[in-house]
């Protein structure tokens, strides 16, 4: 049985769905035709309709997700001035260690109450884009830190490259289109705290105001926590509950640009707790970009009544971005 495409339209949002859609990726890479099409026909769905997928069946093993976190605890419980030798504010801390209070969501007048680790792709020496993507910088006080999150890098990569193939299906595209884009591409693995609320903060001040991606889509294994929400095309707040190691994964700004918005870019936020505990909460968003001579023009098969967007690199993108939310100057 041939794997069928879907015709693309911009406008067939139920509003009777109000639960971000359960799939199994297990059921794309091993599955029957049947099970291949059903999920490719319910990712592109998902993604349209809503903009956030739960997978809850995929072949990332628990025992390494476990780890990664464990080791999260460790490395954002070291002494505020130790983390702080890892901060590499030059290049827009795209590698290493940025902050409690150092990034905001576009447009927003106050700081997110996060800090986090950045671990991005290794490259060879004299690599083309060696002058572009900084290195990776490593925790000296966690010998484990630069083993197991290379591992955690490279599985949700791998995850990444199979829902993109799945896309391709309802996009018309050729099998290998995102491979090639995300082939070397600039992804990053963001390894996130949120500490308890600070007293006396501004009250203005959320954990993660709402904000859309920069990339094309997130990967995001579930938070130790709750508070994550979305903003559903309809324009209401939908809480993200899922099981521990259950992947997210939510459509970004690069996607929208390049499907002239029929995917378009999700809204989320991060609440501030309010049941009391005000504790804790960590979480492993692993952001997939294109390589930086990616361009991101519309696709013809989403064009409609014309381009939205006019084609910029996805460095350019990236650059702006990273500017717009207080990374870079």
């Amino acid at each position: 049985m041939e794997i069928s495409t879907n015709t693309i339209s911009a406008n067939t949002t139920n509003d009777t769905l109000r639960r971000v859609p359960e799939l199994s990726l297990n059921s794309y890479i091993e599955g029957s035709q049947t099970d291949r099409q059903k999920f490719i026909d319910n990712f592109f769905v998902g993604l349209k309709e809503y903009g956030f997928i739960v997978l809850k069946d995929h072949p990332i093993p628990d025992a390494l997700l476990n780890n990664a976190y464990a080791l999260l605890e460790e490395l954002f419980s070291l002494e505020t001035q130790t983390k702080l030798k890892y901060a590499l504010k030059e290049n827009g801390f795209q590698r290493g260690y940025t902050p409690f209070g150092q990034e905001h969501a576009k447009d927003s007048p106050v700081m997110d109450l996060k800090e986090f680790w950045h671990v991005g792709r290794d490259l060879q020496e004299g690599h083309r884009y060696s002058s572009i993507y900084p290195k990776n910088v490593w925790p000296s006080e966690l010998p484990e830190f630069q083993s197991i999150m290379t591992k955690i890098y490279r599985s949700l990569d791998e995850a990444g490259k199979v829902m993109l193939e799945a896309l391709t299906y309802s996009l018309d595209l050729e099998r290998g289109f995102f491979t090639k884009m995300m082939g070397e591409g600039n992804s990053i693995l963001r390894l996130l705290h949120y500490p308890p609320i600070p007293d006396g903060v501004d009250p203005r001040c959320v954990r993660a105001a709402p904000h859309e991606d920069i990339n094309l889509i997130t990967i995001l294994v579930a938070a130790t926590a709750s508070g994550l929400q979305l903003k559903d095309r309809d324009g209401k707040w939908l809480p993200i509950e899922s099981d521990p190691n259950s992947l997210i994964v939510d459509a970004g700004d690069m996607l929208a640009r390049l499907t002239n918005d029929v995917i378009p870019s999700t809204t989320h936020q991060v609440v501030n707790p309010n049941d009391g505990t005000n504790g804790h909460r960590y979480s492993m968003p692993y952001f997939i970009h294109p390589n930086p001579d990616a361009m991101l023009t519309c696709l013809a098969s989403c064009r409609g009544a014309g381009e939205k967007y006019p084609p910029i690199s996805s460095q350019d993108f990236l650059m702006q971005r990273l500017r717009e939310i207080g990374l870079l100057k």
